[in-house]
């Protein structure tokens, strides 16, 4: 097993989130993280897992929001409703009724 950080949703998650704001006023509200570290985060670097820390909690929301795990072992169904248990963009309604169709659809195969 292995994994690795989703660097392309966390540089999304950014960039949405300060919006129009430039990348000084953002690092002076978050307070820990520079400007040029957070533009080098918005081109899919990796950032140190302090640095990563701070920025899920100005996010709001959970480190494994990031973290992709490859299991030979595991399912693509169960890859699947991993993921989408983990998607913070939609609501806990959508994601119930999403994980029923797909638990519907492996288990009418």
């Amino acid at each position: 097993m292995s994994t690795t950080l989703n660097t392309t949703k966390l540089a999304d998650m950014l960039r949405s989130k300060r919006g129009n704001k430039g990348l000084r006023a953002v690092a002076d509200e978050i307070g820990k993280i520079s400007a040029p570290t957070l533009s080098r985060i918005e081109q899919g670097k990796v950032p140190d897992v302090e640095t990563f820390i701070v920025l899920c909690n100005w996010l709001q929301v959970p480190t494994d929001t990031f973290i992709i795990t490859n299991n030979a072992n595991t399912s693509y169904k169960d890859q699947a409703l991993a993921h989408l248990r983990a998607d913070r963009e939609l609501s806990p309604e959508t994601i119930n009724m999403l994980t029923r169709m797909i638990e519907f659809a492996y288990s009418s195969k």
